[in-house]
């Protein structure tokens, strides 16, 4: 295994072979904190791209732009690109395939191998011609010298065109973005699982599990392959020791989430503007609230298809298509099938995809408003380069529409007040607190009852907090947060405060007097007390998590007050 450091002291590549004649080409991104939707990556990110050799050599998708000459000068000290005789093509995002084009002006003869969509979307942006040999589900590969290959079609994990690639020589499995985790380390394998779990699971979260059902079934088709020894991922380190283990959790996961009594259909343009990361972001909010996800490409949609899920779903959410060109005229025929299909019980959302001629929003939005769909979040408007905020605005509009859908069991829960069990646990009671967060130019709070300390040394505290508050995507392992302890007596106004609902994007410090902690997060003035914290670990539980976190700092503005304490009647709401 060789370690190259790479211009620049936070970027380096690692070579490693990772079965018989497979090289592991790792380009390690220490620093890179943000990947599309996933806020707060605290272990940067790695690209992964595979070399297999048998009596003729495939690579296994390329890298990120940003390795470009370190990446190539690697690849040529490995092979003379002159002998790969096939490009696999897993996905086409740029993290992926940024460096497709180079690899085909240095192997001007190796075959492009991928899925019907892969391959479209690489002549949108390779612009020159290619070899290709399109694949499906069972297709086959041999290499010869006992490395065969058979392809699994995977659409939407997480886009249309991903696809899986089993060596039935070796046992691996190339999964590109499946199975994979924003964790950069020099393990080159899974050596410590509790270390990547919440980076696994985060990463589920934000990209696959919007797309739940998709999971399953890519799943399913996965056991018709034969025994996994390692999977080769797109990101982190290489499953090798857990194999089995992340594999079922991705199936425990995705059970799960489509247990959901309803349904969101979304659509978006994968490869157009920022159309996938909006998208993403939004389903992510809505799943938060436990309701399913089916996300769909308006570019490569089966209209009977789209018109059974329009027909099951409660909610609809479309992305702008282009205006101009074939897109133009296939999204259309799919806007047109949606339109046809819908009907006035059902919800809608609409949002831009800040590409170069996006479909205007209102006359599209105005034909679902004039058949009786409610719009439950205002149209998403983007007028600039998506930031974090923009990101962060998509995903709460989600959670508002997904708690709109469950508005009614809400109001059923509430209305439950005869149980004894529930009047029972109403009367465990807690104190008042306001919890505050900052990462990046993000800033969320959350009003909290459900906090106990939880250890002496170091001192640490527990909370649970519900998976659909905006604050929770900023409490992953590694995030740090204050803890405003309410005082008895002066917390009306921020309870008040803190209890309303926002508008997506709101900024819900505005007109709160703050102090700034040491990491950044806002410290309520009128607080009687508060903590700074780091979070060290969560635990699921159904409907929240229990994100346990080391006290770093504290202080008590007035030591003769005491804590707000509030009571409950009842245990099944708050």
């Amino acid at each position: 295994m060789v370690a190259t450091p790479v211009k620049g002291n936070r970027l380096t590549l690692q070579v490693a072979d990772i079965a018989t004649n497979t090289t592991a080409i790792r380009c390690l991104d220490w620093d890179r904190d943000r990947f599309d939707i996933e806020f707060g990556l605290q272990n940067g990110t790695t690209y992964n791209s595979f070399l297999i050799r048998g009596e003729k050599t495939a690579l296994v998708d390329t890298s990120h732009e940003k390795f470009r000459d370190q990446y190539l000068s690697q690849l040529k000290q490995l092979i003379d690109p002159s002998e790969i005789d096939y490009l696999i093509i897993s996905h086409t995002e740029p993290d992926h395939s940024g460096l497709v084009k180079d690899v085909l002006d240095l192997a001007q003869q190796a075959v492009v191998v991928g899925s019907k969509v892969a391959i479209q979307f690489l002549e949108g942006f390779v612009h020159q011609p290619f070899e290709r040999e399109i694949v499906k589900t069972g297709s086959q590969l041999d290499l010869g010298s006992d490395h065969l290959l058979e392809f699994v079609n995977a659409p939407n994990l997480h886009w249309p065109d991903t696809m899986l690639t089993y060596d039935w020589g070796t046992q691996v499995l190339f999964t590109c973005d499946v199975f994979g985790m924003h964790y950069c380390s020099n393990d080159l394998l899974d050596t410590d699982l509790e270390a990547i779990s919440p980076d696994y699971r985060f990463y589920y979260d934000c990209l696959m599990g919007p797309n739940a059902r998709s999971v399953l079934s890519a799943l399913k088709r996965m056991d018709k392959l034969g025994e996994i020894a390692k999977v080769a991922n797109g990101h982190g380190p290489i499953l090798s020791y857990n194999v089995e283990e992340l594999i079922n959790r991705y199936r425990t996961w995705s059970k799960n989430k489509t247990k959901a009594e309803k349904t969101v259909a979304l659509f978006y343009v994968s490869d157009y503007g920022y159309s996938d990361r909006v998208s993403q972001s939004i389903a992510y909010g809505i799943t938060k609230t436990g309701i399913n996800v089916e996300m769909t490409d308006l570019l490569a949609a089966d209209q009977q298809q789209v018109r059974e899920l329009v027909e099951q779903s409660s909610a609809i959410v479309i992305g702008m298509p282009p205006t101009s060109g074939d897109k133009a005229t296939e999204a259309s025929a799919t806007l047109g099938t949606i339109i046809a299909s819908v009907s006035s019980k059902q919800a809608i959302g609409v949002f831009e995809s800040y590409g170069e001629d996006d479909e205007p929003i209102d006359p599209i939005k105005t034909r679902f408003t004039d058949l009786g769909l409610k719009e439950v979040f205002p149209a998403i408007r983007i007028t600039d380069t998506p930031r974090e905020t923009t990101y962060k605005l998509c995903e709460e509009a989600g959670t508002d529409l997904g708690q709109w859908l469950q508005r009614e069991k809400t109001v059923k829960q509430m209305k439950s007040l005869d149980s004894e069990l529930d009047k029972a646990m109403g009367r465990l009671s807690g104190g008042l607190y306001i919890i505050s967060a900052k990462k990046g130019d993000l800033k969320s709070a959350m009003l909290a009852s459900w906090v106990a300390q939880a250890s002496f040394d170091p001192p640490g505290i527990s909370i649970a907090v519900a998976k659909d508050r905006a604050i929770e995507a900023l409490m992953q392992v590694g995030d740090q947060f204050v803890l405003n302890i309410l005082e008895e007596g002066n917390y009306q106004h921020l309870m008040k405060h803190f209890l309303k609902r926002f508008k997506p994007g709101a900024d819900r410090f505005e007109g709160i007097n703050t102090q700034t902690a040491e990491h950044g997060s806002p410290i309520l003035t009128d607080a009687l007390a508060y903590l700074e914290c780091e979070v060290v670990r969560r635990m699921e539980c159904s409907d929240h998590w229990i994100v346990y976190s080391k006290v770093t700092n504290g202080r008590v503005s007035k030591p003769e007050s005491l804590t707000a304490v509030h009571h409950r009647k009842v245990g099944n709401h708050y």
